[in-house]
C-alpha cells in the first residue's frame, strides 16, 4: 500500500509550496498528460496516465512508496478524491485544493454562480443533465468525451439556450466561446471543457441569497395550488386533490423529463416544474397552450409547450421518465406505454373506461393500481356541500425501470 497519497488540484496557476513539496517526494505520479509534463514531476517517479479511476486507484494502492495524483480544478468537487477514498482501496488521502473549473468558468464569464445548478455529463448521465438544462435558467455542465457541448445542443432541440463554452481552462490553449445551443453541434470542441447553459427569463425560479443552486422555497407553499389559482380553464382531470394524487404517484424530480399530455390550464405541468423536473406540455387546443405558458410565467418556472394532437405530436419528443395523460383516452395511454416511461398516471370517468386502460397498461408490462378518488368541497360557514368530484385514478409502474 502507498505510504501516503496526496491529491493536488491544478488550475494553471503556479503550484503552492505544499504541492511542490509533495511532488518532490513522490515515487509515483498519476495525472493527465499535461499534468505529467509539469517540470515539478520528479524524473525518477513512476508515471500513470489517468484514464480509468478505479484502475489507477488499484495501482496506487499496490504501490510501495509515496504517491501524488494531479487533477484539474478542485479534486474534491466531482473529482478523484471520492474514488480514492473508497473503502476497498484503504488509502489515506491528503488534498491540496485549487480553484474548481466551475468557479473558473463563471469567473471567465463574469457571472455569479451561487444560483447555478451543477451537473456532470457522461454518456450514461447525459440525458439527465440535459433535463436539468431544460428546467433551470443557469446550469454548469462538467462534460466528458461523448457528452460535450455538441451533444448537449442536439438534445436541447426545441429549447433555446445560450452556451458559454470554456475549453482547456488554465492552459495556454484556453478559449471561451459564446454560441446558441442550436449552433453548438457545428463545432468541434476540445476536452476538457465546462459549459455554462443560460436560458429563460432572467432569474426565473432562481435567486441566490442563502442556499446554493435552486431555492426550494421559491413560490407559494404546497405541492399543488388551489383550483382558482389557474382561473377557469381547469378540466375534469385537473382538480386540486386529483393533481395532488397524480404528483404523488409520479414523484417528478430533478433530472426527470415529464410529459403532460392534455395540459389544459397548465396546472399539473407547472407544479411538476416547481418540483425541479423538466416538463414538456402537449395540447391540441391553442388556448390551453397559451394558458400553460402563462401559468409557467406566473410561477417563474421553465417548461416547453408543444401544440399538437397526441399520439402524433409525441413521435419526435425526447424520451420521458414519467407521464401524465390528461386527455386522449386509451389510444394515447397505449402510445405512451410504447415509449416505456418509468411511470404513467391517468384518470377515467367510469369503471369501464378505467378497466380498458388498466388492461392495456398490464399488457404493456406495467404494474397497475387504480383508486376511486372522491372529493367533496364544503362551505365551512354552514358545512354544506358545494361541489363533488369523482374520478378513477390509474397509475402504471414499469417494474424493470422503477423507481
Amino acid at each position: 500500500m502507498a505510504d501516503r497519497v496526496t491529491v493536488i488540484g491544478w488550475d494553471g496557476s503556479p503550484l503552492t509550496a505544499a504541492a511542490r513539496g509533495a511532488l518532490g517526494a513522490a515515487t509515483l505520479v498519476a495525472g493527465a498528460a499535461h499534468h505529467l509534463a509539469l517540470p515539478e514531476v520528479p524524473p525518477t517517479a513512476e508515471r500513470i496516465r489517468l484514464g480509468s479511476l478505479p484502475l489507477a486507484a488499484r495501482r496506487i494502492a499496490a504501490h510501495r512508496g509515496t504517491a501524488v495524483v494531479l487533477a484539474d480544478g478542485d479534486p474534491g468537487f466531482f473529482g478523484v478524491v471520492r474514488t480514492l477514498r473508497a473503502p476497498e482501496y484503504g488509502l489515506e488521502v491528503e488534498v491540496v485544493p485549487a480553484v474548481s473549473s466551475v468557479a473558473t468558468a463563471f469567473a471567465r464569464a463574469g457571472m455569479p454562480w451561487d444560483d447555478a445548478q451543477v451537473v456532470v455529463a457522461h454518456p450514461r448521465t447525459l440525458r439527465r443533465a440535459v433535463n436539468v438544462c431544460r428546467a433551470h435558467a443557469k446550469v454548469a455542465v462538467l462534460t466528458a468525451p461523448g457528452a460535450g457541448p455538441a451533444e448537449l445542443g442536439l438534445l436541447l432541440e426545441g429549447v433555446h439556450r445560450t452556451f458559454v463554452i470554456c475549453e482547456e481552462l488554465g492552459t495556454e490553449r484556453e478559449q471561451v466561446s459564446v454560441v446558441t445551443s442550436d449552433k453548438a453541434a457545428d463545432h468541434t470542441w476540445r476536452d476538457p471543457n465546462v459549459v455554462i447553459v443560460i436560458g429563460g427569463p432572467a432569474g426565473a425560479g432562481e435567486s441566490g441569497g442563502w442556499i446554493a443552486g435552486r431555492d426550494p422555497g421559491t413560490g407559494p407553499r404546497g405541492w399543488v395550488q388551489p383550483d382558482e389559482t389557474y382561473g377557469h380553464g381547469l378540466g375534469e382531470g385537473e382538480t386540486e386533490l386529483l393533481r395532488a394524487a397524480q404528483l404523488a404517484r409520479l414523484g417528478p424530480r430533478t433530472g426527470d423529463l415529464v410529459w403532460d399530455i392534455g395540459c389544459g390550464s397548465g396546472a399539473f405541468a407547472t407544479e411538476a416544474a416547481r418540483a425541479g423536473a423538466a416538463v414538456i406540455a402537449v395540447d391540441h387546443d391553442p388556448a390551453a397552450c397559451t394558458r400553460t405558458e402563462g401559468a409557467a410565467r406566473r410561477f417563474g418556472v421553465q417548461l416547453q409547450v408543444v401544440y399538437g394532437s397526441a399520439p402524433h405530436a409525441l413521435e419526435n419528443l425526447p424520451e420521458p421518465d414519467v407521464v401524465r395523460v390528461g386527455g386522449g383516452g386509451p389510444a394515447v395511454v397505449s402510445a405512451v406505454a410504447d415509449r416505456r416511461p418509468r411511470r404513467i398516471v391517468t384518470h377515467a370517468a367510469t369503471r369501464d373506461a378505467a378497466e380498458r386502460v388498466g388492461r392495456d397498461l398490464t399488457e404493456h408490462g406495467y404494474r397497475v393500481e387504480c383508486a376511486l378518488i372522491q372529493s367533496v368541497e364544503l362551505d365551512t360557514r354552514a358545512w354544506t356541500e358545494t361541489e363533488r368530484n369523482v374520478a378513477f385514478l390509474l397509475s402504471g409502474v414499469l417494474p424493470d425501470r422503477a423507481p
